[in-house]
């Protein structure tokens, strides 16, 4: 592929990846949208190149060179009620108890999906699409702001893959996963209780002394805010996923596809801004020496989730067609984020996940109305990895979710279609209680050492449109 090519397909994706992601864990809600009519059911089915997701071995069922390209728009709604944050010096963290906008009010993902058959067993293809990704922005002050005030999460999988068809039966796919990720995270920083806790310590004399020295204002130490952190980086990394695809019959086949983890260690840059915390920056200026932040290179490093499905597809009749997918993902992969302030004294700031391990179900069917349209319809259940409200963060209140799916597929001419498809997804409620286990005046490592008490409640509308045509 032609450089400049790549650059406006990355371009493209980013521009629509920053979304609260649909599926459990980080991972973005679809790929495909015939896929998403039938709620993800339809691994087996292989209607369009978008198979190249769902399981590369069903390329060998597509004919000549077909296109499949679409978009989905997510529209969540989300709100949080606070209930009883604290610093870590035991105080309320004060703040906003309420938050109901720090979610994008509507984003939109593409995906692009080709298929050539390059005879009567070979059949090559190649996907772009958004695999991860999230989008949150909470208020400067929100009660949970020393846990976090923003994160965004944006992918792109470049995804060339290659089927071949060794009877009637046995198909096998392969693809190679081209995994570009870039993430940045914002919190507060807890100058107010750091204050405090030297107070208390005995050491905020000396703080004061230092500042009149200076030339500054000690008095302003009694009305400090707060100070904010970003830390950004990001990284290419390469894995793999593989497929199979057994026919039974001419009306009934089976699937198994495995998507590889992938590591990636994103390195980038940490900044610390304290030019806010009083309006003296002399102040400022002890308060971050005191502090010792200073601005330095940061690094992640974080191995995405494999993932392997079992799907079943089976024609009833010429109109009726049902289908069934089982998808397991490691998320256990995706332990603690540990970020590193590179060159510094300061030590790792830990946000502890510890996920476990999920299952997702999915029921489809889809029914032929007539020559020019399908209808399809599906039902799943997402478990989230997620393992006690005592580790569920504000960078993910994911819970066990619901999604109720309905789809058609309108045939503009013999050899185009378009694809449309609607999605409701229903979140139990989140609530958490995660406590830092740094905190500012700690050594060895570098957090606020809050404790975030809350109730998160989420739902998400997703729209999908696609535009197929064959060659």
């Amino acid at each position: 592929m032609k450089q400049k090519h790549l650059h406006r397909i990355i371009a493209l994706a980013l521009a629509g990846a920053c979304a609260t992601a649909g599926a459990s864990g980080y991972r973005f809600g679809s790929q495909s949208i015939s896929a998403q009519g039938t709620a993800e059911a339809n691994g087996a089915e292989a209607a369009d190149a978008s198979t190249v997701f769902a399981n590369p071995a069903g390329l060998s069922r597509l004919e000549g060179r077909q296109f499949s390209g679409g978009v989905t728009a997510l529209a969540p709604h989300s709100t949080y009620q606070d209930a009883g944050s604290t610093r870590f010096t035991g105080g309320p963290s004060g703040g906003k108890a309420g938050q109901d906008d720090y979610a994008p009010s509507a984003v939109a993902a593409p995906s692009l999906y080709y298929s050539h058959r390059i005879d009567s067993r070979w059949t090559a293809g190649f996907g772009a699409f958004v695999p991860f990704g999230t989008d949150l922005s909470y208020d400067r002050d929100w009660a949970g702001r020393y846990s976090l005030t923003e994160i965004k999460l944006e992918s792109l999988t470049l995804n060339p893959s290659m089927a071949f068809k060794l009877d009637e039966r046995h198909a096998f796919g392969f693809g190679i996963d081209i995994d570009y990720m870039k993430a940045s995270l914002a919190q507060a920083v807890d100058v107010p209780g750091t204050i405090v806790a030297a107070q208390r310590g005995g050491t905020g004399a000396v703080l004061a002394r230092q500042i009149a020295t200076l030339g500054g204002n000690p008095a302003l130490l009694a009305g400090a805010g707060d100070a904010y952190a970003r830390v950004k980086g990001k990284d290419w990394g390469v894995g793999f996923n593989l497929g199979y695809m057994f026919t039974l019959d001419q009306d009934t086949r089976f699937g198994i596809a495995y998507r590889s983890s992938i590591k990636h260690a994103l390195t980038g840059s940490a900044a610390w801004d304290f030019s806010t915390v009083t309006l003296d920056p002399v102040v400022n200026g002890v308060l971050q020496g005191a502090s010792r932040r200073q601005n330095s290179d940061a690094r992640v490093e974080l191995r995405t989730p494999e993932t392997l499905s079992l799907s079943a597809f089976h024609q009833f009749d010429p109109r009726w067609a049902g289908m069934l997918d089982v998808t397991w993902s490691r998320n256990s992969r995706m332990e603690d984020i540990d970020i590193e302030f590179v060159g510094t004294g300061e030590g790792d700031e830990v946000i502890r996940q510890q996920w476990k391990n999920t299952v997702r179900v999915s029921l489809g069917a889809s029914y032929k109305l007539n020559d020019q349209l399908t209808l399809r319809g599906g039902l799943a259940h997402d478990n989230a990895p997620v393992r006690s409200t005592e580790l569920r963060h504000a960078a993910l209140p994911d819970a066990d979710r619901n999604q109720l799916s309905f789809g058609a597929n309108w045939k503009l001419t013999p050899t185009s279609s378009i694809d449309l498809a609607y999605s409701y997804l229903d979140f139990k409620d989140a609530a958490g209680s995660y406590t830092n286990n740094c905190n500012p005046v700690a050594v060895g490592c570098t957090g606020n050492g809050e404790t975030t008490r809350g109730t998160w409640k989420t739902h998400m509308q997703l729209l999908g449109v696609a535009y197929n045509q064959r060659f």
